[in-house]
């Protein structure tokens, strides 16, 4: 049996529309979650084809037929690549929340591809593994594990990194900065599954009269974060990311028909942001995917003001933190 995980990871600068494969409309920049995790265990079966199912958790995945034919068609991709015929079974599960706006998708895609991959290791000769292309040490491979990954979900080919990561054509590339290190927090406002998935939301966005423009505003946000972060310029950075997630909700909600994420509790997060940024001059970067969930990214030297959130919120809200 092979076991692997791969991380959730939160875009400050958004992937929002594409073109075929998975090729991003616009650049992205994220930081992975390595709290929020999924798990993946490959086995042989001797059923005549290539099966999934749940792993035993709290967040177990419940996959659509949809949903499940949509992973398996990208295993056997993956078996392709890798010279692979045998039958096997396929078991995940997450330490969070589906389809809630938390990146399950790019940890789940991420994680199976890091296991057929070692799963290949395990079963072809050094010399046959090599002649795929690839060396078999991970941090070597990872670009190319990155591009493959892609093919599968978008956004999960920045997952097979450790912090930072940019995402402009084929694959991701590890990216660093001054800030190596962030805590961070998801808010819980709604754990129920996206009425609209963010495969979905990439087709429909294409009608918001918004998106003209959409990759110039992009790309100038990329280089202003990228030289913030570097400078430890942590309010600039703030200022960025905060346009930058409205920026992708507004695409949403001009779209036609119209759409959103953003339910009363999530807007009462952000409110509690911006006050807190108003009255202390600090606070964490903020920042939303395709759901309700709020997502908070602090210093490593803001301990207490990660503390000040979850005590504002721990009586309202579920909460992840990377502290917890």
């Amino acid at each position: 049996m092979i076991k692997e995980t791969a991380p959730s990871n939160i875009a400050l600068i958004k992937y929002m529309g594409k073109e075929a494969n998975n090729i991003p409309s616009n650049p992205s920049l994220s930081y992975s979650l390595p709290h929020l995790l999924t798990t993946v265990e490959i086995s042989k079966t001797d059923a005549s084809e290539d099966q999934w199912a749940a792993l035993e958790s709290e967040y177990a995945i419940e996959l659509s037929e949809k949903g499940k034919a949509r992973y398996l068609k990208f295993f056997k991709k993956l078996k392709d690549q890798f010279g692979l015929s045998s039958n096997y079974l396929i078991q995940s599960a997450n330490n969070f929340p589906s389809d809630a706006g938390l990146a399950s998708s790019a940890s789940s895609f991420a994680a199976l591809t890091k296991a057929t991959y070692n799963l290949a290791k395990s079963e072809l000769d050094t010399e046959a593994f090599q002649a795929l292309g690839f060396t078999g040490e991970f941090i070597t491979d990872r670009e190319k594990l990155s591009a493959l990954s892609r093919t599968g979900s978008g956004s999960s080919c920045r997952s097979l990194f450790d912090t930072w990561s940019e995402w402009q054509t084929d694959f991701a590339v590890e990216e660093s900065f001054s800030y190596s290190k962030l805590l961070h927090l998801a808010i819980i406002a709604e754990e129920d599954k996206k009425e609209v998935s963010s495969s979905d939301a990439h087709i429909k966005v294409k009608s918001s009269l918004l998106m003209e423009g959409r990759t110039a505003r992009a790309n100038k946000r990329l280089a202003d974060l990228k030289n913030a972060l570097n400078e430890k310029s942590w309010e600039a950075a703030f200022e960025i990311c905060w346009a930058e997630f409205w920026d992708m909700h507004a695409l949403f909600e001009t779209s036609e028909p119209s759409f959103g994420y953003m339910t009363a509790d999530s807007l009462m997060v952000l409110n509690e942001c911006r006050s807190y940024w108003k009255a202390n001059q600090d606070g964490p970067l903020v920042t939303m995917d395709a759901g309700p969930n709020v997502h908070l990214l602090f210093r490593e030297d803001q301990k207490s003001c990660y503390e000040d959130f979850i005590k504002i919120f721990e009586n309202k809200f579920k909460i992840w933190g990377s502290e917890s």
